[in-house]
């Protein structure tokens, strides 16, 4: 399960959160991130949620973009990230 992506980030905010933020029913906040290169999915996870274990929020990544466990981004791409 996993998945390297190539980059991410949105401009605005350090580490790439955005302002444009929403809840979800697990009581996280989502934020977009656009995805840049030469990063992975561990290293967004790892951004939203530092000190825990990435695994729980790469799956949840996965989950709130609608792509499959093997799945690749490019960079340009927007995802949805989940927030403590």
């Amino acid at each position: 399960m996993l998945v390297a992506l190539l980059g991410w980030g949105v401009s605005g905010l350090p580490d790439g959160l955005d302002h444009r933020d929403r809840a979800v029913p697990d009581g996280h906040r989502v934020v977009p991130v656009v995805v840049r290169p030469g990063d992975t999915l561990w290293g967004i996870a790892g951004r939203a949620e530092p000190g825990a274990d990435p695994r729980p929020a790469v799956k949840r990544i996965l989950e709130l973009n609608g792509l499959p466990d093997d799945a690749l981004v490019q960079p340009g791409q927007r995802l949805n990230v989940p927030v403590p």
